[in-house]
This record gives C-alpha cells, sequence and structure tokens, in this order.
C-alpha cells in the first residue's frame, strides 16, 4: 500500500462517521425557523396600534349606525307627536339629512384612517425595535409620522366636540324617559300629571311657534311606551358609547404615536435618503 493510501485512510478514520440529514432533521429545523419568524412578527407588532384599531372601527360603527337610525327615529316621533306642520319641523329635517350625509363621510374617513394608522404603527413600532442595531429610519419617514401625530391631536380635538354632542340627544331623550316615569308613578311627584309634559320647544328642537310642541300627561305616557321611542332612546345611548369608543382610540393612537416620533427622532442614530 502506497503511502498516499495510507494517509488517505488515516485521514477518514479521524473524521468518523458522516452526519445524516434526516427528514425529520429537516423537519424540526423549519419548525423552529417557523417559530422563531413567528416570534420576530409578534414582537414587531403593534400592540397599542393592534388594539387601538379594533377599538376605532368599533366606535365608528356604533356611532355611525346607531346615530343614523336614532336620527330617523327622532324625525318620525317629531312629525307624528309634536307637530302637526311640516314647516314647523323642515328646517329640522333637513339638518337630520345633513347630519346623516356626514356620518356617510365620518365612517369611510375613520376606517381608512385606522387603517394608515395602524401601517404607520407597524413601520414605527419596527424602527424603534431596531433603533439600536442596524436600522436607519428615512427622513421621509420621520416626516410622515409627525405628521400622522398632528393630525390625529387634531381630529381628537374635533372629536371631544361630536363626543360633548353625542351626549345632548341622550340627556333630552332621558328627561322625557324621566318624566313619563313620573307620569307613571305619581306618588313620586307632587305636580300633577296633566303638568308633567315633554316640550321639544324648550331644547331648540322645533321653534316657539310649532304647535304643539309639546305633548302632556298621558298621551305623553303612551309614547314614551311605544317601540320608536324605546328604540331611538338605546339608539343614541349606543351612538354616545361608540363615540367615547373612538375617543379613546384616538387618544391610543395620539400616545402611542407620539412616543414612536419621539423615541425615532431623539434616539435614532442615523438617517439615509
Amino acid at each position: 500500500m502506497s503511502y498516499a493510501s495510507r494517509e488517505w485512510g488515516s485521514a477518514r478514520s479521524n473524521l468518523g462517521p458522516h452526519p445524516r440529514t434526516t427528514c425529520a432533521t429537516l423537519g424540526t429545523e423549519k419548525r423552529q425557523s417557523l417559530l422563531e419568524c413567528c416570534a420576530r412578527c409578534l414582537v414587531g407588532a403593534p400592540f397599542a396600534s393592534l388594539v387601538a384599531t379594533g377599538l376605532c372601527f368599533f366606535g365608528v360603527a356604533l356611532f355611525c349606525g346607531c346615530g343614523h337610525e336614532a336620527l330617523t327615529g327622532t324625525e318620525k316621533l317629531i312629525e307624528t307627536y309634536f307637530s302637526k306642520n311640516y314647516q314647523d319641523y323642515e328646517y329640522l329635517i333637513n339638518v337630520i339629512h345633513a347630519f346623516q350625509y356626514v356620518i356617510y363621510g365620518t365612517a369611510s374617513f375613520f376606517f381608512l384612517y385606522g387603517a394608515l394608522l395602524l401601517a404607520e404603527g407597524f413601520y414605527t413600532t419596527g424602527a424603534v425595535r431596531q433603533i439600536f442595531g442596524d436600522y436607519k429610519t428615512t427622513i421621509c419617514g420621520k416626516g410622515l409620522s409627525a405628521t400622522f401625530v398632528g393630525i390625529t391631536y387634531a381630529l381628537t380635538i374635533v372629536w371631544l366636540l361630536v363626543f360633548a354632542c353625542s351626549a345632548v340627544p341622550v340627556y333630552i331623550y332621558f328627561n322625557t324617559w324621566t318624566t313619563c316615569q313620573s307620569i307613571a308613578f305619581p306618588s313620586k311627584t307632587s305636580a300633577s300629571i296633566g303638568s308633567l309634559c315633554a316640550d321639544a320647544r324648550m331644547y331648540g328642537v322645533l321653534p316657539w311657534n310649532a304647535f304643539p310642541g309639546k305633548v302632556c300627561g298621558s298621551n305623553l305616557l303612551s309614547i314614551c311606551k311605544t317601540a320608536e321611542f324605546q328604540m331611538t332612546f338605546h339608539l343614541f345611548i349606543a351612538a354616545f358609547v361608540g363615540a367615547a369608543a373612538t375617543l379613546v382610540s384616538l387618544l391610543t393612537f395620539m400616545i402611542a404615536a407620539t412616543y414612536n416620533f419621539a423615541v425615532l427622532k431623539l434616539m435614532g442614530r442615523g438617517t439615509k435618503f
């Protein structure tokens, strides 16, 4: 045997048996890589933005859907019980229809804006997670984040007014319902049943020259027992809850976006164009 053959045999014996790559080994590696990928996705997920987006969609859907139907119910109640002259509530009908068209636009805008904020949350959260690594955000990305912070702040201020306005019909219907409870249980009040009224003119819903403009006594109690009144009252409450949920979601968006933008601006180690 030659010297080269002896050296080759010695080398093979030193290496030992060849490792075998089995199907089970490949399957385990694939599962591990899949788990690692899922873990990276979960780490980079903007949980605050996800919660805010779900809350925003829920709140806007509740506010717009219930608010639209509640306005329709109010229109029917006014023209059926509080005024027989169309000219008395013509302006109110026009205002209700205008609000309903605004509701359509509000729903479309917030669903689109919520999706954009969620996408922006994924971007900024990923940047913040890797701020001390090799990731370097762009100037365009920082400007976009600042724009979303400003728009969300302005929307929050506007929605505060919407939230306050949505409480007005709840207050009116609650007062009417309380008056009906006093009529149904006379022992709870010292006033006569005939003097207990719900006056739509007092709240500015109808002009002062509208006739009759108010409903009193047993007639008011019969209105409160109708399905239209009960449904409209509960729809306004649901719309108020939806407005509150939307306000909370906007505040969450604003806090999360402001924090992420501050981290990107103050702690980012570099930018690229």
